[in-house]
């Protein structure tokens, strides 16, 4: 199963902030097992919607610079209501640092004007070719296909 938890960046500026959304549909794979009598969004989806924000924020900064971008750590961390299908999410995600290999974030995501999920984490930034320079292939292809949905998600 593939999960893609940001639909449209809805703003950004440039290594500091974006704001990303993410609407929820019955049709999500993932509702059938999570609760049937009472779909929502998982609560580590709540949080991956963060940490792909945050990872656009990062490719833009660094102009698609790495192929990788992995979750390094989470802090703080919480919780506050649930997202149901037919609801919509605001992730709001703030760079503290963003550098060569590691950066670090604080987020929210909002749905009716409230705050269901908020947290502080990091990401580390690689090349497959940093380890092994034949995976150099690999990382072209990882981030032209970034690229691609970059257009989609940051188109007017």
């Amino acid at each position: 199963m593939r999960f893609i938890l940001i639909d449209k960046i809805i703003s950004l500026e440039s290594g500091k902030e974006i704001k990303a959304v993410k609407n929820v549909s019955l049709a999500e794979e993932y509702l059938a097992d999570h609760f049937p009598a009472f779909p929502v969004l998982p609560g580590v989806l709540l949080l991956e919607g963060l940490i792909e924000s945050a990872s656009w924020l990062v490719r833009e900064k660094e102009n698609f610079a790495h192929s990788m971008l992995l979750l390094e750590q989470v802090r703080n961390v919480k919780y506050k209501s649930f997202l149901p299908p037919g609801g919509r999410i605001e992730y709001t995600v703030q760079a503290k640092t963003i550098e060569e290999n590691v950066s670090s974030f604080t987020g929210f995501g909002l749905a009716n004007g409230e705050r269901i999920v908020e947290g502080k984490f990091g990401l580390r930034h690689f090349n497959l070719a940093d380890e092994d320079s034949a995976m150099a292939k690999v990382d072209a292809e990882i981030i032209e296909n970034m690229k691609q949905r970059w257009k989609l998600l940051n188109s007017g």
